[in-house]
């Protein structure tokens, strides 16, 4: 994967030294390390993909929100190696889904991600580094800690820039999965029904928004020169990721209903039908009976 040199996003909200409340945006300084024990780290990777991050904050109703902000205006300054490939990234989710959207007849309207180090605010509630990368309808944001990517690396083996990239692939996919209605679709039908009911929809929404990840690294590929070991790597962080890999890796029992996310071999799947298709009518998740 070949990044660097090419257009960088001004969508990106660089909070990672200011202080977990503060709003306004400041430069400098890179991820922090997460200092928290090998359990929860499998939590904080079940977690990992999340898009109904009320789940994840339990009966946090009261926790602190933010009103929505606008993106930083004119080119944004990067500051750090790690802030220039994320916003390398999403500058190519922009361009992809700014013209697939157009194809449509639709418009595109561009997701801000906002970088953060510990803890933050966002219109979901309180962001902390436990809770995984997420993306949140209510501001319309993507949340990353970046010390995320050495959980990765350092726990799962499933590092590397392009894993990093697929990390910010699914993310906006959520977002477009809202821009398009579904997420909202989803999140009501979820609200009406049992709790495995709402796990199975929630692997479904997941499943398409890895697909949606699969479309991205197939349209950007001839301008990031992507390569076959870089969709290996994708498709490892994939396996590795999948609910029952992490049921175990937690020296639990493969327990299918409690999925939220997707099996291993799902995940890769739906991914790879992305890469190998690149038509998102053929990312639909949900009109399957089995998946």
């Amino acid at each position: 994967m070949q990044w660097r040199g090419r257009r960088t996003s001004r969508n990106i909200e660089d909070r990672r030294q200011s202080g977990g409340g503060a709003m306004r945006p400041r430069r400098g300084g890179g991820g922090g390390r997460m200092g928290i024990g090998a359990t929860l780290i499998v939590l904080l990777v079940g977690a990992y993909f999340g898009v109904d991050v009320s789940s994840f904050l339990g009966e946090g109703g009261g926790l602190p929100t933010t009103q929505t902000t606008s993106a930083p205006r004119g080119p944004n300054q990067i500051d750090d190696d790690q802030e220039a490939f994320v916003a390398t990234v999403l500058a190519e989710t922009e361009q992809v889904w700014g013209q697939m959207f157009e194809a449509s007849n639709l418009e595109y309207s561009e997701t801000v991600l906002v970088l953060y180090s510990g803890g933050t605010s966002s219109g979901c509630g309180l962001a902390q580094s436990a809770m995984g990368p997420f993306y949140c309808p209510g501001d319309q944001r993507v949340y990353l800690d970046t010390g995320f990517f050495q959980v990765m690396e350092q726990q799962l083996q499933a590092g590397g820039e392009f894993a990093n990239a697929y990390v910010i692939a699914h993310e906006v996919a959520h977002h477009v999965q809202n821009l398009l209605g579904t997420l909202s679709q989803v999140n009501t039908q979820r609200s009406r029904a049992s709790e495995t009911e709402s796990n199975a929809l929630s692997v479904r929404l997941e499943l398409q928004a890895d697909c949606y990840a699969g479309i991205w690294a197939r349209a950007a590929s001839e301008r990031l020169q992507v390569s076959q070991s870089d969709i290996r790597e994708a498709l490892r962080t994939a396996a590795r990721i999948g609910d029952d890999a992490l049921q175990r890796a937690a020296g639990r029992s493969v327990v299918p209903d409690s999925f939220t996310h997707g099996t291993s071999e799902q995940r890769q799947e739906w991914f790879f039908a992305g890469y190998t298709d690149g038509d998102p009518q053929n990312c639909d998740t949900f009109s399957p009976r089995t998946l």
